[in-house]
C-alpha cells in the first residue's frame, strides 16, 4: 500500500488516502468539521453547506471536496464561524425547532451545531410554516415541521435500504419532504425499525414512538459532550448497531 499524501488543517498535517475528501481525512484524524447532511456510509451531497472550509484561500464545502496533496485547508476561522452560525440560523426559522419543547433536545446535531457555533439567538424572523404531522405507522412518526431537507433519509431508504421511502417534492421555498406512498403516509410503505433511514435524522423529524423519554433530558449525548468531541449521533448510532445494541 502506497504512503499516505498529506493535508494540512489549521496548521495541522493531516493523512489521506487517494480519493478520500477532506471531510473523510479530517473525521479520520479526529478532526470535527461542523455538518448536518454528511453521513460517511452515504455519497456525499454538500447541500447544507456548513462545512464549508477554506482551501488555498477558497472557500468549498469539505464533504465532496478531495483532498489533495500540499492543501492547506482552514477550519476554524471567524469568517467561517460567521458563515456557520448564519445558516444554522436560516435552518431554526424556517422550521419548528424549538428545543425546551422537543423530545430530540440532547440528542439533536442541528442544536449540538448551534451550541458550537455559538448561536445564542434565532436572529432573524420565524417563518411559522405548519406541516403536517404522520402518526400512521406503528413503530415511527414524521414530523415534518422539522425536517431540514438534507436528504439524508431519501438516500439512505434509495442507497442502503433499497425502498425508497421518503423524496423531496416542490421547488425553492416550497421544497418539501414527501413519503412514497399513494395515500402519502408512511404506514403504507416497508419502512422499518431496522432501515438506516430509520435513525439517520439528525433532528427531529423522524422520531421511534415509546423511546422519546429513555434517557431522560439532561443525560443525552450532547447534554453530556459537545459534539465536536462525540462526533454526530448518526454514526454511534450505526457503530452500536454494527457491535449488536439496537437501542
Amino acid at each position: 500500500m502506497s504512503q499516505p499524501s498529506t493535508i494540512t488543517i489549521d496548521g495541522q498535517t493531516v493523512p489521506f488516502q487517494e480519493g478520500q475528501t477532506i471531510m473523510e481525512a479530517a473525521l479520520a484524524a479526529n478532526i470535527y468539521i461542523p455538518h448536518l447532511c454528511y453521513q460517511r456510509d452515504l455519497t456525499p451531497d454538500g447541500s447544507c453547506r456548513l462545512c464549508t472550509v477554506t482551501v488555498n484561500g477558497r472557500n468549498t464545502s469539505a464533504c465532496n471536496t478531495k483532498a489533495m496533496a500540499g492543501q492547506q485547508v482552514l477550519n476554524n476561522t471567524q469568517e467561517l464561524q460567521d458563515i456557520r452560525q448564519t445558516l444554522t440560523r436560516m435552518l431554526f426559522v424556517e422550521g419548528d425547532h424549538i428545543c425546551p419543547g422537543c423530545t430530540k433536545t440532547g440528542n439533536c446535531q442541528l442544536q449540538a451545531v448551534a451550541y458550537y457555533v455559538g448561536m445564542l439567538s434565532s436572529h432573524y424572523h420565524h417563518f411559522y410554516s405548519y406541516r403536517k404531522i404522520d402518526a400512521s405507522h406503528p413503530d415511527y412518526f414524521i414530523d415534518f415541521n422539522r425536517c431540514i431537507l438534507c436528504e439524508l433519509c431519501v438516500r439512505a431508504s434509495r442507497d442502503v435500504d433499497h425502498k425508497n421511502v421518503f423524496g423531496l417534492s416542490g421547488r425553492g421555498r416550497k421544497t418539501h419532504l414527501v413519503i412514497n406512498s399513494p395515500s402519502g403516509e408512511l404506514a403504507d410503505t416497508d419502512f422499518a425499525v431496522g432501515d438506516k433511514a430509520a435513525f439517520i435524522c439528525p433532528v427531529g423529524a423522524i422520531l421511534r414512538k415509546r423511546t422519546r423519554y429513555t434517557t431522560p433530558i439532561g443525560e443525552r449525548l450532547y447534554d453530556l459532550q459537545p459534539i465536536n468531541v462525540v462526533g454526530d449521533a448518526q454514526q454511534i448510532h450505526a457503530g452500536a448497531k454494527r457491535h449488536g445494541n439496537q437501542n
